[in-house]
């Protein structure tokens, strides 16, 4: 079956700082949902307008690539990339995508767009990035992102403790996960009012789990978020998971 063809992307250049600071990094996030880029500078500041497209109904490698490649044309002059997706990613490798096309099992994104973009490329888990982007770096701090699933991220004094996958663990009845009840299928499901309900039953749970300091809420949902929250518990910015391309760079490997 051919791919989806690519949304057309707004013909309109976004406005660029005239002179950013050196080096400056495209940030990508790959959502089940939407494809989100934005320049950013050294000091991972904006220095353009955040463009996003719809990620292509059949959501393969091959036709989010082509979408990529449209909002590359209109954010020029970028020295390396950072890219956030979904799932369990490993060395640049997409190793669990379940909100993405199955073709993404394996699939090597950073090696594909260093080659395709001859640029240097690297490839995180997007609530990883988010998490960099929201973070204090002090003390626990978790980052959970509601959007097409649910993404979580952990660090302890700014530091990432790799490989949380939270959306797959199980949680309240047999054979269900707490993307189950708080990705969008649980958000279609069950409706806002009982997704609040077990969203504030998550947020008890994984503070008796991880004893974390600071919570910080993200993606795109936290808009159907309906209660207050606790003090040390915030709602950050869907932007999060483009500002927090910088600091994949602070890091080698």
């Amino acid at each position: 079956m051919p791919a989806a063809p690519v949304p057309v992307v707004p013909a309109a250049a976004p406005v660029i700082a005239p002179d950013p600071t050196h080096p400056v990094t495209l940030a990508i996030d790959i959502g089940g949902s939407g494809l989100k880029a934005m320049l950013l500078n050294a000091a991972g500041v904006p220095v353009s307008e955040r463009l996003r497209i719809a990620t292509p109904a059949m959501s393969t490698p091959e036709a989010v690539l082509a979408g990529l490649d449209e909002l590359l044309r209109l954010l020029p002059g970028f020295d390396r990339v950072s890219v956030g997706m979904p799932g369990v990613v490993k060395r640049g490798v997409s190793i669990l995508a379940n909100n993405l096309h199955p073709d993404w099992t394996g699939f090597p994104l950073q090696n594909r767009l260093i080659e395709r973009w001859k640029k240097p490329v690297r490839v995180a888990n997007d609530a990883d990035v988010a998490g960099y982007g929201a973070i204090k770096g002090h003390g626990v701090e978790l980052v959970l992102t509601l959007g097409t699933g649910l993404g979580s991220a952990l660090f302890t004094n700014g530091h990432l403790v790799p490989g949380l996958e939270l959306s797959v663990h199980p949680w309240r009845k047999k054979g269900m996960n707490y993307e189950d009840y708080l990705g969008r299928r649980g958000l279609d499901k069950y409706g806002k009012a009982r997704w609040n309900d077990f969203l504030e039953a998550a947020i008890k749970q994984t503070e008796a789990t991880f004893n974390w300091d600071y919570l910080y809420l993200g993606g795109g949902n936290t808009k159907k978020i309906l209660f207050t929250p606790a003090k040390n518990v915030s709602i950050v910015s869907n932007d999060t998971g483009l500002l927090g391309g910088v600091a994949l760079w602070r890091f080698d490997g």
